[in-house]
């Protein structure tokens, strides 16, 4: 087994990782990256493709318990899972989930969820415009449509809650919604449209910035798994895998929902667990919508990808695997065709799954180790690891090279656990 010296070892290859590996290397590091994959096909790249600034609400917040709840009890519909398990870990994630389903807990996490989702939504623009990537961005904003009183309610106060913010946000009648969007069926009544927000091909942006990555100089090493992390005297001594071993000035912990496994035995708090989510993948339909999509009610999302169209849902707290089941699948297309016009039979091209690295509090974990010194901590951004992906490559960049970050991260501190 062969010893290399690296500047910054990244560990992980998707969004966060990538991200990072870019602005490290525009900032003059020299990077090498390991996934225990394919690098650019791990879990953002068959997620839904919406970089969503409007989503300042963390996922902790009053009301999702007894929503939730419902939800489990209508399994056939629920957009909604959770894996039965009586492991001490994910039993102490579930109570800290509770605890900080509150008031407090949502005044202190859009401070940061805004700055780094406005952040990211401005570095997906002037990265995609300076490298020319062909990933299918659009800026049309993310609609979403209501088929009940009661949802469109919760969209108008959110609606509001970002005006408070200075967020833009428009509140649509059935007429405006169907001037909007002539996919909706008749029984859309209303829509709220985050004009903010903008969407793209995941896995072809992912690509490309790997080629990009790449092409500046960065060591990218697929099919790695990281076996262990080796610490003394409070800094990360040594990186091993199956093939090799590191030693790095620096390493940035990105490996999504896999953190914790990477991470065991260096004596860290990093209460993060798998949230599956689902994709399936077609050719473009007849009438394909013009923007981004989310059926309120059900919360699938619906994406236009050029030539292809994508439905994303489900939320399946707890479940490691990758493996989609075809029951919510097949629900996900039922849920569609409640909402918008859509071909009788579709040109199914790619069925998905993925995990969300889901923390307690609903905020992403970036910053160093409060027990390495040379360890950053970049991981736990839920359903927004493509959304928050540049962002977090920004400040993970500042951090690693003792710079003042864009914003004040002390909320989304590892030490807070």
């Amino acid at each position: 087994m062969s010893l290399s010296k690296a500047d910054v070892l990244i560990i992980g290859g998707g969004s966060i990782g990538l991200n990072a590996a870019y602005y490290l290397l525009k900032a003059g590091r020299s990077v090498t990256l390991l996934d225990q994959g394919a690098v650019g096909v791990g879990s953002s790249a068959g997620n839904a493709g919406h970089i969503v600034p409007s989503h300042i609400l963390p996922l902790a917040a009053p009301g999702i318990i007894p929503t939730a709840l419902k939800w489990l009890l209508d399994a056939e519909n629920s957009p909604f899972g959770m894996k039965i398990s009586l492991a001490p870990e994910y039993l102490a994630w579930l109570l800290r989930f509770a605890a900080a389903c509150s008031d407090s807990n949502v005044q202190r996490g859009i401070p940061p969820l805004k700055a780094l989702g406005l952040l990211s939504a401005r570095n997906f623009a002037e990265m995609i415009t300076a490298e020319g990537f062909d990933c299918h961005y659009s800026e049309t904003g993310l609609l979403f449509l209501y088929k009940t009183e009661t949802s469109f309610a919760g969209g108008r106060h959110e609606a509001e809650l970002l005006h408070q913010h200075g967020l833009p946000a428009e509140v649509l009648d059935k007429a405006a919604v169907r001037a909007r969007e002539p996919a909706a069926l008749d029984d859309v009544i209303a829509g709220v449209h985050f004009t903010g927000d903008s969407s793209l091909n995941p896995a072809r942006f992912l690509q490309q910035l790997a080629e990009r990555v790449r092409a500046l100089g960065a060591d990218l090493r697929s099919n790695t798994p990281v076996t262990r992390l080796e610490s003394a005297g409070g800094k990360i001594t040594r990186v091993i895998t199956a093939q090799d071993e590191f030693e790095a000035g620096q390493v940035v912990l990105a490996s999504g929902a896999w953190s914790p496994l990477v991470a065991r035995g260096l004596g860290l708090n990093l209460p993060v667990q798998p949230a599956r989510g689902y994709s399936l993948t077609m050719a473009a339909t007849q009438v394909m919508p013009r923007q981004a999509l989310i059926l309120g009610e059900r919360r699938v999302a619906v994406t236009p990808l050029g030539d292809k169209l994508r439905f994303t849902g489900r939320l399946e707290v707890g479940n490691m695997s990758t493996t989609p089941d075809t029951k919510y699948i097949a629900q996900i297309e039922r849920v569609v065709r409640e909402y918008i016009q859509v071909d009788e039979k579709l040109d199914i091209q790619e069925t998905w799954a993925g995990l969300r690295p889901t923390t307690p509090d609903g905020l992403p974990v970036i910053g160093f180790s409060p027990r390495h010194s040379n360890l950053i901590l970049a991981t736990g951004h839920a359903m927004l690891g493509l959304s928050l992906g540049p962002g977090t490559g920004q400040v993970v960049a500042e951090l690693a090279n003792k710079a003042k970050t864009a914003f004040d991260l002390s909320p989304l501190s590892p030490a807070r656990f």
